[in-house]
């Protein structure tokens, strides 16, 4: 199959449709700078008929099939993405500016979200409680009913999976507003569904600003609930929309999330992952492990590794497939190079970085990945997502000081640790403010099966797993007396 549908229009109740205002968004190639499609600019018109459509979907033929059923729709949309998969992720690359390799990651993970999700359908029960003599008291899962989602354009593909997979699996009906920087296979997922035999109005998706569209969304009395991957001051907006109405949120925000290395640590498997989990996707990954924390007595010689690392790492074009490349657009070159600027004033270390690949395109968005050394626990790049290829070490004392360190940050999603001593792997684990923990290894190779999600600042509620069916779902109470 290649993919047909026009990226110029919104899909709605199974078919595409020119959007309400008839205007067009340019979608940049972050690699080149130049033109890479025109998508629909959806407004708070067509949220409404997405919202309609969906809610037609649930008093209709999507809320009368089984949960069986859902999953073997599911399940051939999972068999779709994966034998597209190629399709997907060079549509990916040349929206997001990911490196091909990492495209293909992606496509093949959301795949997975699909298939997980699909067998996750018939799986989720109720449970039976023992009440007074003469009553039989039961619970039961039920979906929602219409949910929203907002996707960020770092990890479309993933996000969407996660999101809209678990949503439909519970039996909720859908609405998705992809962001304007990178959509295209959010839409693609539209065909996708029909292929597949999704019925109509079960999975909507409208294209547009995040301040059309995705305020129309948030704030729309027929949304039951809401997830919602971004920025803080966004999700807060949004949160703020959806209790206008009393809609449930679920919340990803970011962080600024610690490797902690202690002085017992295996460098040889550490090293590898301090650097990846730093720079992938550019560095625009809202688990990077942007703050490398380093017991003192091994400071000098996770520097020296690190150095090395750095000196590897190549920036190009997506299709040239290096271990970067550009950031997704020249708005967020401008925000990682005023950090860099802020550094380079503050005299901060600069221990090492990347290179360029040769003739990069001039309209590239293309930042170096940079690593500081000796970088005060208090200071702006070791507290502000900054969502680049930016690393700082910080050296530490002891557990407590690492402790410490690692939390005193507005965020908490996730957090590694490094140490062969397990009594510290626990103490560690139980101590840290984040929603996800990682001893010895660092994302454990995106864990679809892993409940993710944040503390603090870093938002509430719980992607992925199972975790997020019990999220898409409600509790329903029923007691039979019968004497």
């Amino acid at each position: 199959m290649t993919f047909t549908f026009n990226q110029e229009h919104i899909f709605i109740d199974g078919s595409w449709q020119m959007c309400n205002s008839g205007e067009l968004i340019d979608l940049i190639n972050p690699s080149t700078g130049n033109l890479l499609a025109k998508i629909a600019k959806g407004d708070a018109a067509d949220i409404d008929l997405a919202v309609t459509a969906a809610r037609n979907a649930l008093n209709g033929e999507w809320g009368e099939l089984s949960a069986v059923e859902r999953g073997r729709i599911m399940m051939k949309m999972s068999e779709i993405i994966l034998k597209h998969s190629e399709e997907l992720a060079i549509m990916e690359a040349n929206d997001v500016g990911k490196p091909l390799s990492q495209a293909r990651v992606d496509a093949n993970a959301m795949a997975r979200y699909f298939e997980f999700y699909a067998g996750a359908c018939d799986k989720i029960h109720g449970t039976s409680i023992p009440f007074q003599n003469g009553f039989t008291v039961f619970t039961l899962r039920e979906p929602h009913g219409v949910t929203g989602h907002i996707i960020p354009w770092n990890y479309p593909m993933q996000i969407l999976g996660r999101s809209v997979g678990a949503a439909l699996a519970m039996g909720n009906a859908t609405v998705l507003k992809p962001a304007e920087e990178a959509c295209l296979t959010a839409l693609a997922l539209g065909e996708i569904a029909q292929k597949a035999g999704l019925p109509k109005g079960a999975l909507n998706i409208v294209p547009g600003y995040g301040s059309e569209a995705g305020a129309a969304l948030s704030a729309h009395k027929g949304i039951n609930h809401i997830s919602f991957t971004g920025s803080k001051p966004v999700g807060t907006l949004v949160q703020q929309a959806g209790a206008t109405h009393v809609a449930p949120v679920t919340l990803e925000l970011g962080g600024k999330s610690p490797q902690i290395i202690f002085d017992d640590a295996n460098l040889n498997e550490a090293l590898p992952f301090l650097a990846n989990a730093g720079v992938q996707n550019a560095g625009q990954t809202c688990s990077a492990a942007s703050r490398i924390l380093v017991q003192k007595g091994i400071y000098d010689q996770v520097v020296s590794g690190m150095a090395e690392h750095y000196n590897k790492l190549k920036v190009g074009q997506a299709k040239d497939d290096c271990n970067l490349g550009p950031l997704i657009s020249l708005r967020q070159k401008e925000i990682v190079d005023g950090y860099l600027n802020l550094a380079n004033q503050d005299g901060l270390e600069l221990v090492a970085q990347g290179f360029y690949n040769d003739d990069l395109p001039q309209g590239g968005a293309y930042v170096l990945p940079t690593l500081f050394g000796n970088v005060s626990p208090d200071h702006k790049l070791a507290q502000e997502e900054i969502f680049g290829p930016v690393q700082v070490i910080i050296a530490f004392e002891d557990e407590a000081d690492a402790i410490k360190i690692a939390n005193d940050t507005e965020f908490g999603l996730v957090a590694g640790v490094w140490t062969e001593n397990g009594g510290r792997q626990l103490r560690m684990a139980k101590k840290l403010h984040a929603g996800q923990v990682f001893i010895n290894n660092y994302g454990a190779g995106g864990g679809v099966e892993l409940p993710f999600g944040g503390v603090k600042s870093s938002g509430h509620g719980r992607e992925k797993g199972f975790e997020a069916l019990y999220g898409f779902s409600t509790t329903k109470t029923i007691a039979i007396k019968h004497g």
